[in-house]
């Protein structure tokens, strides 16, 4: 009997806890997330292009790499941008959405192809992934919290 009352005020609080929460929850991203966003972006794409700078390959194969970082970039902050459309309720076409994460596989694909063929030692081409992994992830977050402060900045 008593675990039920027990049961039934937990419930209560939880209710009451949560309730309280999402109301003072403004969906604005601190200030940390969005300084941690913008670091870790532009640390992944600098590592990229000088770590391309200094590499010793023609300057075609540069280009190819460097085309692929922007290639990828694009591609993921069109992907967050549809998928952030949907949840919202916005209209999405079907064809752009999948074009977008077409295009996000395929500047994988390409990096992956490219570092496989490339004559580069191992612990590069891991920099090279890394780098582009990060640098992608980053600008994800980043349009995310530019997207949340835009959204933040029209409620109030």
């Amino acid at each position: 009997m008593e675990n039920q009352v027990f049961n039934s005020e937990e419930k209560e609080e939880r209710k009451a806890f949560q309730k309280s929460s999402k109301e003072s929850y403004s969906g604005k991203p601190t200030g940390a997330f969005v300084s941690a966003s913008w670091v870790a972006l532009l640390t992944g794409m600098v590592s990229y292009c000088v770590g391309l700078w200094n590499a010793t390959m023609w300057l075609n194969e540069k280009g190819y790499y460097f085309a692929i970082l922007l290639f990828g970039l694009f591609s993921v902050i069109s992907v967050q941008k549809n998928v952030r459309d949907k949840q919202e309720g916005l209209p999405v076409t079907e064809i752009y959405y999948g074009i977008s994460w077409f295009t996000t596989l395929a500047s994988i694909l390409l990096l992956i192809i490219g570092l496989w063929n490339a004559d580069l030692e191992l612990s590069e081409k891991g920099f090279y992934g890394m780098a582009f992994v990060l640098s992608m992830y980053a600008s994800i977050c980043v349009q995310k919290n530019t997207r949340d402060l835009k959204l933040y900045q029209k409620e109030e």
